[in-house]
This record gives structure tokens, sequence and C-alpha cells, in this order.
């Protein structure tokens, strides 16, 4: 009996070492994912305690962090569709003027954040953990559930897109860290 509550300890102790190491990075990626700070704090607050409700998997996985950004990406991913799903919903039901159109206001200067969040989920997902928290193809690819291929091209189309979006130089230094 006393073996038990020691490993027990052993594991709280080891998952307190894991959050006091990763949560700050994890809600910083699901700030930069989502570009809303609240909901990145909620984001990486529920993603640690879905890892310490499958701990034992978590720190038996050979990257524990890749793990969970992907437990962050996948709720990222489930937050996005949902918000988006109800956005559909509300514009379905109020917007039903015959002579409304859309006239966006563009802005000279674009910021990234928009730039970002613009982007696709895989896409956005990919350029900001490959640029902004410069993790290989290999990890990116892990922390996603893809392919190194998948990475790769996604990353690539979005970085096109960013450049379009921002212009050359401003996705330059987006990818070299700089911004």
């Amino acid at each position: 009996m006393a073996a038990a509550g020691a490993e027990a300890g052993d594991s709280a102790a080891e998952f307190r070492a894991f959050f006091e190491r990763h949560y700050a990075e994890l809600a910083r990626l699901a700030h930069l994912l989502t570009g809303e700070t609240d909901a990145a704090d909620d984001l990486a607050a529920d993603a640690m305690l879905a890892l310490w409700h499958r701990w034992d998997r978590v720190r038996a996985a050979d990257h524990p962090a890749a793990y969970a950004r992907g437990v962050v990406t996948n709720l990222v991913r489930t937050r996005i569709r949902g918000t988006v799903r109800e956005r559909r919903r509300i514009a379905a039901f109020w917007d039903r003027r015959p002579d409304h159109t859309e006239d966006p206001d563009v802005p000279a200067v674009v910021d990234v954040r928009t730039a970002l969040r613009s982007l696709p989920f895989r896409k956005r997902a990919c350029v900001v953990l490959r640029h902004a928290f410069d993790l290989s193809e290999r990890d990116t690819a892990l922390a996603l559930g893809v392919s190194v291929g998948t990475v790769k091209s996604q990353t690539a189309k979005g970085m096109a897109e960013l450049q379009r979006l921002l212009g050359p130089r401003a996705a330059t230094e987006l990818a070299a860290g700089r911004r």
C-alpha cells in the first residue's frame, strides 16, 4: 500500500514539474493559434487537465512535450470549428437583408496576428510551430499528428499566403523570428 502511495506521489511530482516547464509554452502556442489571450490560458489549462488524466500515457510517450502540443492544437481546432459554426448560425439568422454587401475596410498595414488568423488551421499551426516555436519538421509533424511531407507543404503554403498578405519583407521577418 505504501509503494502505491509513493508511486502516486512521484507521478504527481513529475506532472507538477512538467506543468511548470511547459504551461507557458502551451499557452503561447494557443495564443498564437487563436489570437485570444484569455482563450489561450483556458485552452492551456484544459490541455494540462487532459494530460493529467492521461499522465501515465503522456510520460511514457517518446516526446511528452510534442504530445502536449498535439493536445493543445486539437483543443484549438475544436474551439475554432465551434466558433465558425456559431458565427455561421448567427449570420444565417440575422443577415437576411437583400441589400447587404460586404465591403471590408482593408487597412494599409496588416497585423501579423490578423494574417495568421486568416490562414486555415493546419497551415497556421505549421507556420506557428515551425517559425514561432522553432520546431523541426519532425517535431511539428508529431505535435499535429501528420506526416513530415504535410508539414513541409502546409508550412510553404502558409508562408506564401502570409507573404501575399503581409508583403515579402514582413513574411521574411516572421520566418526569421523577428516579428
